[in-house]
């Protein structure tokens, strides 16, 4: 069934061979040891899939300090190896703390044979994903390597490989002239994106200027784009450079374009058609070579379709898009960010920073509404009232562990889904319950299939009203 093996540590000759021939039955490869020193030398030297431990290897023993004392073992050795706890005396808070400590689940003996197949079937799969996983971020790891050796990013920080997905077409489309329109979410870092297209282009030596489209009222909105000459309106003493002059020869980038007006966008509609302008109060024909950026975090289709937004501008600005993930579905950019953003910080106060394990999880357990703005602000915040080196969750205005409370459901508690209620037709709900039913309602199995934390699935599964169902034990 599989490459990985089952690794069961039992003192008692009946068991082995009971569960041995439970595997063996199910095409599952086992693997004995009567002692944990038996059992770490199996872990150092053999591919398994999981661990099925006894809690006392000699025959009086009966408080389950043996199996704790292996249980740390291994999670020395190898933190990502799933361990089931096996054990006939048992006890809810001792399940509870080795839970905590790492295992993944907790078998009472006698055990059920079917419970404990698909228990130790799920996590052999969570193993596959995870080795799958690492094998993967290993190879996207030489590729951001390769990439920020062949491109300019701007000291854009990510580990994600949907950022990373990003940033390679950004770079790939830079030294092109066409159209690019950067979408995401406020805060997620279009305008950097923007600039890593600009400095890997063939105008990277030239000017890039910045204009806040959707903030230009239409009586400004000309004057600002194209100029003005003087005295063309009240106030116009001299001559106004517009920022498609002062952009000549490089790149303009306009952010919040969902925000422009009707008029604003008919006259840019305009001048991207004909590559033509004229200053205001004035009769003379301009033309300059620019290369146009866009940005919003508005989703254009639907204004095109509310009749807000012009389908031939949207056309015209979006040659290529480069749509931004919120930081909410790339929690593996949090951490990396906020070092990153700490190691500025330390420059510019003169003081080192370290985040507490208690910041550490909290800030990978946020939701981050406000993305890597939001971020920034935290962190910033945090190291003027911290007690300095140390940042916490209180420091970050955090609670730890508020947001991603629930505890995880092990496989003995979450055996099913409920029915979806009637008319029920959220596509992201149903691909989220058919994860969970192959998951055979382990959460943990889930997350690695969604290529997301536990506390991401929990918040999501909170979010579209998705429960698993708790059973009463047969």
């Amino acid at each position: 069934m599989s490459g990985l093996k089952v690794l069961i540590v039992d003192d008692q000759p009946a068991v082995l061979a009971a569960l041995e021939v439970l595997f063996d039955v199910h095409g599952f490869e086992t693997l004995a040891a009567r002692t944990p020193e038996q059992a770490l030398e199996l872990i150092r030297s053999e591919e398994l899939g999981v661990v099925l431990q006894d809690m006392n290897f000699h025959r009086d023993a009966t408080s389950g300090e043996e199996g704790e004392l292996l249980l740390h073992a291994i999670r020395k050795l190898d933190p990502d190896l799933p361990v089931v706890l096996m054990t006939a005396f048992q006890s809810l808070e001792a399940a509870v703390r080795l839970v905590r400590a790492g295992a993944s689940d907790y078998i009472a003996k006698p055990w059920n044979d079917d419970k404990l197949v698909a228990t130790v079937k799920n996590l052999i799969r969570l193993r596959q994903l995870s080795q799958e996983n690492l094998r993967l971020r290993t190879s996207s790891s030489r590729s951001r390597a390769g990439l920020a050796h062949e491109h300019d990013l701007c000291g854009l920080v990510y580990e994600s490989a949907a950022m990373h997905e990003v940033v390679r077409l950004a770079a790939k489309v830079a030294p092109s002239e066409a159209a690019v329109l950067v979408t995401g979410p406020n805060g997620s870092g279009k305008e950097r994106v923007a600039q890593i297209v600009q400095a890997n282009s063939r105008r990277k030596d030239k000017p890039f200027v910045k204009v806040n489209a959707g903030g230009l009222p239409d009586e400004l909105l000309e004057a600002e784009l194209f100029g003005a000459e003087a005295g063309a309106y009240t106030g116009a003493k001299k001559l106004r450079i517009g920022r498609f002059e002062e952009a000549d020869g490089g790149t303009l980038f306009l952010d919040e374009i969902g925000n422009l007006s009707m008029m604003g966008q008919m006259k840019l509609l305009r001048v991207l058609q004909t590559g033509e302008f004229q200053r205001l109060g004035s009769n003379a024909t301009r033309k300059v070579d620019v290369r146009l950026i866009s940005a919003t975090n508005a989703d254009l289709p639907r204004a095109i379709a509310h009749g807000t937004f012009r389908e031939d501008l949207y056309f015209r600005l979006n040659v290529i898009e480069l749509g931004i993930p919120a930081l909410r579905d790339r929690a593996d950019d949090v951490l990396p960010l906020a070092e990153h953003l700490l190691t500025g910080y330390r420059v510019d106060a003169g003081q080192a920073y370290e985040l507490t394990a208690d910041a550490r999880q909290a800030l990978v357990d946020h939701e981050w509404p406000g993305n890597v703005r939001e971020l920034e602000n935290r962190l910033q915040r945090a190291t003027l009232v911290c007690q300095a080196p140390h940042i916490t969750a209180a420091d970050l205005g955090l609670a730890a562990g508020a947001v991603a409370s629930q505890p995880a459901t092990t496989t003995a508690a979450a055996e099913a889904l409920p029915p979806s209620k009637p008319g029920g037709t959220d596509p992201e709900r149903a691909e989220l319950e058919r994860i969970l039913v192959e998951s055979g309602g382990v959460v943990a199995t889930a997350a690695a299939m969604l290529g997301v934390s536990r506390q991401a699935l929990y918040r999501r599964m909170d979010r579209l009203g998705v429960e698993l169902e708790r059973r009463p034990k047969g």
